[in-house]
């Protein structure tokens, strides 16, 4: 009889909606995701260099549920003439895909379109010469890119 009873009372607790429990039982996102967002999508090697410790370490920041999934720089080459812009293109989709995530795509675009082309710009600050202007070029090419397509492909995805 206590038997039954112990599992009648389990199985009326796992039916307890989540609402109802209280805040600490459930697990929830960190308050401060959105600063954290921030921090590691802004224009400065600093935050640059915060995101790429936490990319290494996915494990530790788990509770914050980001979506690290990448295609690096989608149809274009990452590597382009030889310049490896691959992890630039996937801390531009790291922002993309969680302010898209977070309802705040829109308001956050130009700043991440911009940190991707300083993210470029600093691969570019290894070469000299010619190599950096060949560079700098296909770094703004791929910014405008991003620009135009960024926008047209975000249109795309909230009429779908």
């Amino acid at each position: 009889m206590r038997r039954r009873l112990a599992l009648s009372l389990a199985a009326t607790a796992l039916a307890v909606p989540a609402a109802l429990l209280p805040a600490s039982a459930a697990a929830a996102v960190p308050a401060d995701k959105p600063q954290v967002l921030s921090s590691w999508t802004q224009t400065s090697v600093t935050s640059y260099n915060a995101w790429s410790a936490a990319r290494a370490n996915q494990s530790v920041w788990s509770a914050y549920g980001f979506n690290w999934s990448t295609d690096y720089c989608s149809v274009s080459p990452d590597n382009p003439l030889g310049f490896p812009f691959g992890t630039a293109c996937a801390r531009h989709d790291f922002g993309y895909r969680n302010y898209k995530a977070a309802g705040t795509f829109a308001a956050n675009r130009t700043r991440l379109d911009s940190a991707f082309y300083a993210d470029m710009r600093r691969v570019c600050a290894r070469y000299s010469g010619a190599t950096r202007t060949s560079c700098r070029s296909t770094a703004w090419t791929y910014y405008h890119a991003v620009a135009v397509f960024g926008v047209a492909a975000s249109a795309a995805a909230t009429v779908t």
